[in-house]
This record gives structure tokens, C-alpha cells and sequence, in this order.
């Protein structure tokens, strides 16, 4: 049993990294942004159950830091919260001057 458990934390050990450009963006309110520039929509994935549930706030953190990256793709300056589901999410991308 020991190995066996052992074994399943080891399952799943994507790491995932907030970029230099990503690490620029900062998670926003709708309220902070009513001024900005609307450049697109990000969405980003991470697996929430690898044979057993994932650390919601462990998985809740890889999408924030995923939709980061992909908003600094984008030029954006500022990251709004739309929805989260399991191992998805939702973000508008804003850049504000």
C-alpha cells in the first residue's frame, strides 16, 4: 500500500511556471479595469484529477499562472476572472496604460 500511494502522488508532476512576460500581468477586478482596452479571451486547462483529485488551490493556482502567459501573448497588462470549472477557466485580457 505504501508504494502504491507513493506511486500515485507521483503520477502527475507538470510543472508549470509563470514566464518573465506573464509575471508582468496582474490579476485584476471587472472594476478595475472599466478603463482599459478589452484584447481578448484566454482560457486555460490543467488536469484537476490525476486517479485522484488534485489540491483545488493547487490547480486553481496553474490556471491563474497558464492564463497569465497567454494574456502576455496577448499585450495584455491586466487578467479579469470569468469562470472556473474543475481544471478550467476563463479571463478577459486587458491592457491598461
Amino acid at each position: 500500500d505504501f508504494c502504491l500511494s507513493r506511486g500515485l502522488g507521483d503520477v502527475y508532476k507538470r510543472q508549470v511556471s509563470l514566464t518573465e512576460a506573464g509575471a508582468l500581468v496582474a490579476q485584476s477586478s471587472a472594476q478595475a479595469v472599466t478603463n482599459c482596452t478589452l484584447v481578448g479571451d484566454v482560457s486555460s486547462q490543467t488536469k484537476d484529477t490525476v486517479i485522484l483529485d488534485r489540491n483545488t488551490g493547487k490547480v486553481k493556482e496553474e490556471l491563474i499562472v497558464l492564463a497569465r502567459n497567454q494574456a502576455a501573448d496577448l499585450g495584455a497588462t491586466d487578467l479579469v476572472e470569468t469562470g472556473v470549472e474543475g481544471g478550467s477557466a476563463t479571463f478577459k485580457a486587458y491592457r491598461c496604460n
